[in-house]
C-alpha cells in the first residue's frame, strides 16, 4: 500500500531481459537503505527489490507488469519515481494507492501556465475506468486531483514542488504515463456495473 507522495527520483543504470522478465537496476537516495524482499513503487508499479549493491537496488518486472505499465519503455537514464510502502501509523497525505497500474495514458497536452503546468492525458475508457472532477488519480506513481474529467481524457495541474522532484518534468505530448484510479471509484464503477 502507497500514497502516492514520491520519495525521491532515481536513475534506470541497467536492464536487462531475463526471458519474459525484464531486471531494472536503480540509483537512487534511498536504495542503499532497502532490503531484499521490500516492496517499492517505480512509476506508481509495486515491486519487489530483489538486490541491493550500494546505492543501487534491482528489481523484476513480469510480462504482465511490461504490458499493462510504463515499465517496458524504460530506457538507462530514464528518471523514476520512487516510492516506499506506506507506514499504518504514518500520515496519509495522497490518497490511498495500491501500486496495480490499471492502464497506460497518453499525454495530449501540455502547458506551462503561470507558475504552475496544466498535462492533459488520454486512455481507453473502453476498459471501464473513470475519473471525477476534483477526485483523485495516480500518474507514474504520483497522487494527483483531477481538474478536468470527460469520458476518455482528464487533466490535472502541477505545482512546482511536483514538477521538480518527480518524473513529470518529463513528461510532454506523447508521453505514455502510468495510470492507478481511485480504489473507491473502482468499487463504484464495477457495482454500478453490476
Amino acid at each position: 500500500m502507497f500514497t502516492g507522495i514520491i520519495e525521491t527520483l532515481g536513475t534506470v543504470t541497467e536492464l536487462k531481459q531475463d526471458q519474459g522478465n525484464l531486471h531494472i537496476t536503480v540509483q537512487s537516495a534511498i536504495s542503499a537503505e532497502l532490503k531484499i524482499d521490500q516492496s517499492v513503487a517505480h512509476n506508481g508499479v509495486c515491486l519487489t527489490v530483489v538486490a541491493v549493491h550500494g546505492d543501487t537496488h534491482t528489481v523484476t518486472a513480469i510480462e504482465e507488469t511490461l504490458n499493462k505499465s510504463n515499465i517496458g519503455h524504460l530506457k538507462t537514464g530514464d528518471l523514476v519515481n520512487l516510492e516506499r510502502c506506506m507506514q499504518m501509523n504514518a500520515r496519509l497525505d495522497g490518497h490511498i494507492v495500491q501500486g496495480h497500474v490499471d492502464q497506460t495514458a497518453i499525454c495530449t497536452a501540455y502547458k506551462a501556465l503561470d507558475g504552475s503546468w496544466e498535462y492533459t492525458f488520454e486512455y481507453d475508457a473502453g476498459r471501464g475506468n473513470v475519473t471525477v472532477e476534483k477526485g483523485s488519480i495516480c500518474i507514474n506513481g504520483i497522487s494527483l486531483t483531477v481538474v478536468n474529467s470527460n469520458a476518455n481524457s482528464f487533466s490535472v495541474a502541477i505545482i512546482p514542488y511536483t514538477y521538480e522532484h518527480t518524473n513529470l518534468q518529463n513528461v510532454r505530448e506523447g508521453s505514455v504515463v502510468n495510470l492507478e484510479f481511485d480504489i473507491i471509484g473502482k468499487y463504484v464503477a464495477r457495482l454500478m456495473q453490476r
